[in-house]
């Protein structure tokens, strides 16, 4: 039942500022309520959602950040 309540909340699809340089490696992030959604973009929405909560979530992309900004 919860999967179907998801499932109807329209995530907002969005995709990462990487994915339009053509490379292997596109992720599209949504949210819906109390978790953050992130798929493959090359999957064309039939791949399978990892579903974190929004803390882990910052975290990643604060780390992500981080790591980009050193190098």
């Amino acid at each position: 039942m919860e999967e179907l309540a998801a499932a109807a909340v329209n995530p907002g699809w969005r995709k990462s500022r990487h994915s339009a340089n053509g490379g292997a490696q596109c992720v599209e992030a949504g949210h819906v309520p109390g978790m953050v959604l992130v798929r493959d973009t090359q999957h064309f929405g039939t791949g399978p959602v990892l579903r974190v909560s929004p803390a882990d979530w910052r975290r990643f992309t604060s780390a992500v950040r981080r790591d980009t900004a050193l190098s």
